[in-house]
């Protein structure tokens, strides 16, 4: 009989804990949503003092599994042992007061609030008059902040950090909680090199303090350098568990997709056309400056740089979201002011935005709704009516084309996947039928069987003569994917590479120029 998450609260602050083999169990777990299994007989089992991999695509479960782990979701079947003993985690709140804390991909801090203020909610420490003591508040802080080697200043309001900033705040403040269950879902998605390489040396103190890690992730280099061991998942089933030193990144993609990915980056020659974008010295106040290229049809441009460089502002710019202070863009050599997306569109350019949860998704709406809402506008519409047949039957093949994993188009995006989310915004361009096709990051946080797909799609793209501007920050899909290389370094364009002369160097080179 499982203990209720109280009981096992007052056992972990006793010190009478089981000295179980495993920190963390869960066994026979089921787990169903309307018209979806997304969980099926899975098991997972977490040693102290690790840090465990969680693989699989877009869709296999990791998330689900996770989030019954940390109180969100109740298991329809199946058990949880937490150190040697069977629980019941009725509530997030549950499982952080028992010592499982996760950090979810979406941060969940409170902008206006301070970064003490966010670390110690609801559990601010009280002077005698019993308000709340801000400054024991910011000392503990410093303290939790000096023991994972943080520099933040705890008085900081959360919206003035950065992405990589916030998910430091997390992370101190899971360890608040003392926990020493830590789940991590793709916690470097936003992160830099360096960035990352501080973080790793957060979570091998952590591992060497006893606590067990979860790290969900798509990214093989990370499993060989952080994980001690990995588990994959593949549509909602346990496929096996195996130590990071035994096995080869081949192997993991076979487990994860079940068939070999014999071409990641699906590259074809296609003689290119005219040119059918051209930029001159376009700039946006401090943020960018003199940013000049050209674009042929059926021609993909990668755009790197380190973050900071300015690419995503670029791509704003193009597409009218904050229109230029000064430059020209020209489409078919004849010059258009773009000055919001709506021109943008009519001018038959699309734009997938880098943040699908924030400028992508609408998350409450339902998958045909998120896919028609760009072609509402002239395309299936006449006389001020929608032809909802013709829309729905146009979004329904696009999801069978792209693959997208839902039960229907009724179903709501939140509930989808985060690489399903992704395709579902790459289909809603592809309705517009552009000529200019600009993807802002298109495979961040997505498993490599969905990213081998959208490889494709893009590549077909280009050889129906549409002209690509592809920004990535993952070196391989820009060496992979361009047939020309614009590098970008701090608001400014540093050079450009053909495929032929580039390498991961000289990319660098460029970016840090």
């Amino acid at each position: 009989m499982a203990v209720s998450p109280a009981t096992m609260a007052a056992i972990r602050k006793s010190g009478a804990i089981p000295n179980a083999e495993f920190l963390l169990m869960a066994e026979g777990i089921r787990k169903e949503f309307p018209g979806v299994v997304a969980l099926d007989d899975v098991s997972f089992r977490l040693k102290r003092g690790s840090v465990h991999a969680l693989m699989g695509e877009n869709g296999a479960g990791k998330s689900t599994l996770m989030k019954i782990l940390a109180g969100i979701y109740k298991p329809d079947r199946g058990r949880v042992q937490l150190r040697g003993v069977d629980i019941r985690l009725d509530s997030p709140l549950d499982a952080l007061e028992n010592g499982i804390a996760m950090i979810h991909q979406e941060l969940n801090l409170m902008a206006y609030m301070t970064v003490a203020e966010n670390i110690w909610i609801r559990r601010e420490p009280l002077n005698r008059f019993g308000l709340i003591d801000h400054g024991e508040m910011s000392r503990r802080t410093e303290e939790l902040f000096h023991r994972l080697n943080i520099a933040i200043d705890p008085e900081t309001p959360v919206k003035e950090l950065s992405v990589a900033n916030r998910q430091m705040v997390e992370i101190a403040k899971a360890v608040s909680y003392e926990s020493d269950v830590l789940i991590m879902d793709e916690p470097t998605s936003a992160l830099t090199e360096r960035e990352v390489s501080h973080l790793f040396q957060i979570i091998r103190s952590l591992r060497g303090q006893g606590i067990g890690i979860v790290y969900i992730t798509h990214k093989m280099n990370e499993l060989f350098e952080i994980a001690d061991e990995f588990s994959v998942f593949r549509d909602g089933k346990y496929i096996g568990t195996h130590s990071s030193k035994d096995v080869t990144r081949d192997d993991i993609i076979r487990m994860m997709v079940g068939r070999e990915i014999t071409q990641m980056f699906p590259k074809e020659d296609v003689p290119l056309g005219e040119i059918i974008l051209s930029v001159k010295g376009l700039a946006l106040g401090s943020t960018f400056r003199d940013v000049s290229f050209d674009v042929r049809a059926g021609e993909i441009l990668g755009v790197a740089g380190l973050v900071g460089s300015g690419r995503s502002n670029v791509a704003e710019t193009l597409f009218g979201v904050t229109p230029a202070t000064s430059g020209t863009i020209s489409i078919d050599g004849k010059e258009v002011a773009i000055d919001n997306p709506t021109t943008a569109i009519r001018h038959r350019m699309a734009f997938l935005t880098e943040d699908r949860k924030d400028t992508g998704c609408l998350l409450i709406l339902d998958v045909l709704e998120n896919m028609q809402i760009a072609v509402l506008q002239d395309k299936f519409v006449s006389n001020g009516f929608v032809h909802e047949t013709a829309v729905a039957a146009a979004c329904e093949d696009m999801c069978r084309k792209l693959r997208v994993k839902t039960p229907s188009l009724q179903e709501r995006i939140e509930n989808l996947s985060g690489g399903n989310q992704q395709k579902v915004l790459i289909g809603r361009w592809l309705l517009t039928n552009p000529r200019i096709l600009i993807l802002d990051e298109p495979t961040r946080g997505i498993d490599v069987g969905a990213k081998a797909e959208i490889h494709r799609l893009v590549t077909e793209m280009a050889k129906q003569g549409v002209a690509v501007i592809m920004i990535s920050s993952e070196m391989p899909e820009i060496l992979g994917m361009s047939d020309r290389i614009m590098v970008m370094h701090e608001g400014r364009v540093t050079g450009f590479l053909t495929r032929e002369e580039a390498t991961q160097v000289k990319v660098m080179e460029l970016a840090s120029h």
